[in-house]
């Protein structure tokens, strides 16, 4: 006889799971912030200028963006002082895997 699935148990660790993404993510984003410089700006001017981003409805102005943001990650991955595995080098692989900083 076959062993019943232990649904609940399954939930939690797909909760804890999310729950531990979701935290690195938060993380991630704050490298991308600190990494860009843009950790100099108040908060006000900051969220300001992401909502732009995010309202932003032309694709060409996106896409300059995208390129700009690629461009800033390739030169800190051949920059010699992020050979040893930095802060910065996370943030990049963040928005790499999400593409969220270039919507």
């Amino acid at each position: 006889m076959r062993k019943p699935r232990d649904i609940d148990a399954e939930l939690r660790t797909l909760q804890d799971k999310a729950k531990s993404l979701k935290a690195r993510k938060v993380l991630q984003l704050g490298e991308l912030v600190t990494a860009t410089g843009a950790d100099t700006l108040d908060a006000e001017t900051l969220a300001g200028l992401l909502l732009e981003a995010v309202e932003q409805q032309k694709s060409e102005t996106r896409e300059g963006w995208r390129r700009r943001g690629a461009a800033f990650f390739q030169r800190r991955a051949r920059s010699p002082k992020n050979a040893g595995g930095s802060a910065g080098d996370d943030a990049g692989s963040a928005a790499d895997s999400g593409g969220h900083g270039a919507r």
